[in-house]
């Protein structure tokens, strides 16, 4: 067995790291856009008068380096050649993601939009695998080009990991399709074109056959974006939105009717290994900035380092992340070589144990670091307040180790 990183991927590492350092960073630097990242990160990003949505500025910085990546080679890294990408694999992807991570905040890899120099494309596989030629070409196109951008309506306000039993309602009328529901925590949609909506057109409730995905534009007759959800992480881009007999055409299905379930699994397993891999380098550096912090502060005449109380905690942190980010390499790898479904268990593991992972490893910190720890002129409440959700988002922390129990007892659906 082979455990080091492949050439190619450490060369490129290399590679952003100095992108990073010559544009990235200056860009970073000018016209006061640290007060994106240092104590005002979260007024300065949110539009409150507004919502509470993202302000229009802070998402022109995030588009301006993406654009500066994109120039360099860099942002569509994972994607196949014919969109401009470079193939990478989920290994690469894993191991570029923790090393981002691993830096801290700044405009190179924030938390706020999941916004890197190299970016993460989930729903490039959903449209290929799923959509016709004519939506692929809208979609997948103005995916690079800006004409449009598509948000993600799944979970409801009675129904977010049970989505079998969602309660949003198509119905056929001749060519169209009418549908009737609410959608909450509709990612995206504070500048959305179009929304996936997933509905039940058939089928019983409880049963994944039966729910299908419609491609909705938000101008539609009876779309009601009701509001936004203000989170613990502020900007908020997550809509509670009501579906009023809105009328859509055939040729508005994404994938085959019935099957919309099957989709939006297509693209969870490699956002959630990618989500373990951020968890573990946000991870390892708020263990890195506790141990560089407990080095240097002196308290009752010793520094804070001697102290077995500090050194203790912190030992047991490395020792977790370690553990973790050898499984999330080792499913990563897997992944690029067996079916997702095949090691559908060992990414629950990988994404649950990050998740937890970071959120220790953060409240660590902040205790490290003492009084200023709890300030907002250190990261450490960011990293917390935004990686929380990733315990109930993706599928709860208590829906990934239900998965993994069902593996190892032979409930509920089978490993392939």
């Amino acid at each position: 067995m082979d455990f080091t990183i492949p050439n190619d991927i450490k060369e490129l590492l290399r590679q952003l790291d100095q992108f990073i350092e010559d544009e990235i960073k200056p860009l970073e630097q000018q016209d006061d856009n640290m007060r994106f990242f240092d104590h005002r990160r979260e007024f300065a990003r949110t539009d409150f008068e507004n919502g509470g949505t993202p302000r229009k500025d802070w998402e022109e910085l995030l588009a301006e380096m993406r654009r500066r990546a994109d120039r360099a080679g860099f942002l569509r890294y994972s994607l196949p050649v014919k969109y401009g990408g470079k193939g990478g694999t989920n290994l690469g992807m894993a191991v570029i993601r923790e090393h981002l991570a691993a830096k801290g905040l700044g405009l190179h890899n924030d938390l706020q939009n999941e916004s890197a120099v190299v970016g993460n494309f989930p729903t490039v596989k959903m449209w290929e695998r799923y959509g016709t030629v004519a939506q692929q070409k809208q979609f997948l196109d103005g995916m690079f080009t800006g004409e449009t951008r598509v948000a993600f309506g799944l979970t409801e306000p009675d129904h977010g990991s049970d989505a079998s039993w969602l309660e949003t309602r198509a119905i056929r009328d001749g060519d169209d399709w009418v549908i009737n529901g609410q959608k909450r925590f509709n990612s995206g949609l504070h500048n959305a074109t179009h929304d996936l909506i997933f509905a039940r057109t058939s089928g019983e409730e409880g049963k994944p056959k039966g729910i299908s995905c419609f491609i909705v534009p938000v101008d539609s007759e009876g779309f009601s974006v009701d509001f936004m959800w203000w989170t613990l992480n502020m900007p908020s881009d997550h809509a509670e939105v009501t579906l009023s007999d809105v009328r859509v055409p055939a040729d508005a299905m994404l994938g085959q009717e019935g099957d919309g379930l099957a989709l939006a699994n297509t693209f969870t397993h490699e956002n959630r290994i990618r989500q373990a891999a951020s968890g573990v380098g946000a991870a390892q550096y708020c263990i890195s900035e506790s141990v560089k912090y407990a080095n240097k502060r002196v308290t009752f005449g010793q520094p804070l380092s001697t102290r077995q109380a500090i050194q203790w905690p912190l030992a047991e942190l490395q020792t977790e992340c370690e553990m973790v980010r050898n499984l999330v390499y080792k499913t990563a790898w897997e992944l690029d070589s067996v079916d997702h479904m095949e090691i559908s268990d060992k990414v629950a593991m990988c994404n649950y144990r990050a998740n937890r992972l970071v959120c220790d490893a953060a409240d660590q910190a902040i205790q490290v670091h003492g009084g200023v720890g709890y300030t907002r002129h250190l990261p450490f409440e960011h990293i917390y307040r935004h990686h929380r959700r990733y315990r109930i988002t993706e599928g709860s922390e208590e829906i990934q180790i239900r998965r993994i129990a069902q593996v190892m007892f032979g409930y509920g659906r089978p490993r392939g």
